[in-house]
């Protein structure tokens, strides 16, 4: 689980360099509030890196703080797929302890309903932390999101059951899904600006694939715990208590979380941005939740578009597929789950090459590889996952998880770049939110609905193919950002020479 935390991450760092004295206090010069006077005795704080390299506006950054960026960032989103590792895989069993005997179908459907609603408050959550990460900063609301988190993951581990509670059972459950909802509404989008936002120009594919690195890394934890619990518990002992052993595991892993968020800095570009508001109050006055969506309609539109295929593939695969094993195909339930497991671990490995080629070739060419090979290659991937045999089901979602590649290593750096920095948490958590709520989390309820409904097996396949589609035409209108600044803020390099060789050009 937490491998990814001490894996090197090169080339990077913080354009904004303060004492050290001040770095145990989060934000505090970084909060719109009024000044204070300064008195005799105060120190002159430093002045930050970005204006003493910038006279033309150029930024240095520093390795060290970029790389525990990165770390926070990543082991947040670690989190948040932990328990969905966890709730996926083990959701034929929620079913059971959760909602009413009877119908196993119906019980499947109850549980990932639970699922789905949490969804559908994301875009509130969004709508809260997002614009509020654009005034008060963003290290103080990912700090909250993952408290948020923790919480309402730890609590689904302390909910008695149906049998013991009746309906309430499922209320409480479904209680602390919102709460986990509403936190992650802020998660994501905050996290992939937070590394963006550090970045050099040149490694910020790179740095950003390690944001979907951690997203493999706590599914996989969250997953594999579930297979070993499977495999080594009796039915009665997974139904009594061994389920709810995932869940509690999340409390420390939070503080775990929230104690490396909590000794970041503010990240450059937003610290430049405030610099501005403070000489000038009526600029951050103006920025209001209308501003981020009127006035940034065609990018909103845009990351909706992305989002779309992003999502849809990507819960279709590592959300939906190990309930389409077992309930669908009838195949045993440990031999599906240590495949997909295997494909996860599989594309750990690649993301970061490819994360390392999107700042080579570019976002662009890496997604619209992505949307092609998901339109030709769904129908004939999920034939080989039903042909039933082991090398079948391997190879099958093998291709799919290959392809899914492309997009979990392009996203955390195209979709910030689609924003300015003044609104860019809080475009990118609207419409990254409402894209994930009406076409992603509710893919395995909907999928498992048209199969129903339909009697076709083959609409996974359908589904990710018109996700496809969308996905392609978002990228033909998307502007390459690879090796350029982020709009709004100045070009990050690494080094003083590389800096002053930019200024020589401009």
């Amino acid at each position: 689980m937490v491998a990814f935390l001490a894996a090197p991450v090169y080339g990077c760092g913080l354009v904004l360099v303060v004492d050290r004295k001040q770095a145990s206090e989060p934000l505090a010069s970084a909060t719109p509030v009024a000044l204070r006077k300064p008195e005799p005795s105060d120190a002159p704080l430093p002045r930050p890196r970005r204006e003493t390299a910038a006279a033309q506006d150029v930024t240095v950054t520093d390795p060290v703080m970029v790389k525990r960026a990165v770390k926070a960032a990543a082991l947040g989103n670690a989190m948040e797929w932990f328990d969905f590792g966890v709730y996926s895989y083990i959701a034929v069993t929620l079913g059971k302890v959760f909602f009413p005997s009877g119908n196993p179908t119906a019980q499947l459907l109850s549980t990932f309903g639970a699922f789905a609603a949490a969804f559908l408050i994301r875009p509130l959550g969004g709508m809260v932390f997002g614009p509020l990460g654009d005034r008060v900063g963003r290290q103080k609301v990912l700090a909250l999101t993952m408290i948020m988190m923790a919480a309402g993951t730890f609590a689904i581990g302390l909910i008695p059951s149906y049998a013991s509670i009746g309906v309430w059972a499922p209320v409480l459950l479904l209680a602390a899904r919102l709460v986990q909802g509403f936190s992650t509404g802020g998660e994501y989008a905050g996290a992939s600006t937070f590394i963006a936002e550090y970045a050099p120009d040149k490694k910020r594919g790179f740095l950003g694939s390690w944001l979907e690195f951690g997203t493999l890394a706590g599914y996989i934890g969250g997953a594999g715990l579930v297979t070993l619990m499977t495999a080594l518990l009796s039915t009665d002992d997974l139904l009594s208590w061994g389920w709810r052993i995932p869940f509690l595991i999340a409390g420390p892993m939070g503080l775990i979380g929230l104690y490396l968020r909590m000794k970041l800095e503010e990240t450059p570009a937003f610290a430049a941005e405030l610099e501005k508001a403070h000489k000038d109050e009526q600029t951050r006055a103006k920025v209001r939740l209308r501003d981020m969506v009127t006035g940034q309609w065609k990018a909103l539109l845009l990351c909706m578009g992305l989002v779309l295929v992003f999502n849809v593939t990507d819960y279709m695969l590592l959300s939906y597929m190990p309930s389409y094993l077992t309930s669908e195909l009838k195949y045993d339930e440990t031999h599906g789950l240590l495949v997909i497991l295997a494909v996860m671990a599989l594309m750990m490995c690649a993301q970061p090459f490819m994360g390392a080629l999107t700042d080579r070739v570019g976002r662009r060419p890496v997604i619209a590889a992505g949307c092609a090979g998901f339109f030709l290659l769904s129908i004939p991937a999920l034939l080989l996952i039903r042909e039933g045999s082991l090398w079948a089901i391997a190879l099958g979602l093998g291709a799919l998880g290959m392809l899914l590649v492309c997009f979990t290593a392009s996203m955390p750096s195209a979709l910030p770049a689609l924003f300015p920095t003044k609104v860019r948490y809080g475009s990118l958590s609207i419409g990254f939110n409402i894209s994930v709520s009406v076409f992603g989390g509710t893919t395995p309820l909907i999928v498992t609905a048209l199969i129903g409904a339909t009697g076709d097996k083959m609409m996974p396949a359908y589904y990710m193919m018109a996700a496809a589609v969308i996905g392609g035409i978002a990228v033909w209108y998307m502007t390459e950002s690879a090796r350029r600044p982020l709009p709004g803020s100045p070009p990050a390099v690494e080094t003083e020479a590389e800096a002053m060789a930019l200024r020589g050009t401009r």
